[in-house]
């Protein structure tokens, strides 16, 4: 049986933090379900193990569980029950909901996170940051100086 919060807390998260990498999410009955692949948000291998952490409303970290991972199969029965109310709750999505459920069939991968017998909360929960470092990307470039108009000279003394 699952904390009690970890429902709580789920049903309100639009976002988690899955092995320390922020991802976008959504709760239905028992499960936190997120989707990574092309297009998507990329979260690595899920299907070895994660650890999820949600904050509640004041932004501070709230639960942390392990989860039990699995991968909802495009056509099966949880598929047609979540994906098109997942699609539904992807921001700034490309296409229809339909289109979106599509692409996520042919190309991603969607999974089921659901919580384990254990659960982290309140003062057991690690005061410091479990932020992953940025991974590396082409976009990053190198800070530019100020533009100034005029010269700034330095005030006598």
């Amino acid at each position: 049986m699952a904390h009690p919060l970890v429902g709580e807390v789920g049903k309100k998260a639009a976002v988690a933090w899955l092995n320390g990498r922020l991802a976008w999410c959504a709760w239905f009955d028992d499960a936190l379900y997120v989707v990574s692949g092309p297009g998507e948000q990329d979260l690595g291998d899920l299907l070895g193990g994660v650890e999820v952490t949600l904050r509640g409303d004041h932004g501070g970290r709230v639960v942390t569980w392990a989860a039990v991972v699995s991968r909802v199969e495009p056509g099966g029965e949880e598929w047609e029950k979540v994906a098109a109310q997942l699609a539904g709750k992807r921001l700034n999505a490309v296409g229809t909901t339909d289109e979106v459920v599509a692409r996520w069939a042919s190309e991603c991968g969607v999974y089921a996170l659901r919580p384990g017998a254990d659960a982290t909360t309140g003062t057991d929960l690690p005061g410091g940051s479990l932020a992953e470092p940025p991974r590396p990307t082409p976009a990053a470039r190198e800070t530019k100086r100020p533009f100034r108009l005029h010269r700034v000279r330095q005030p006598r003394r």
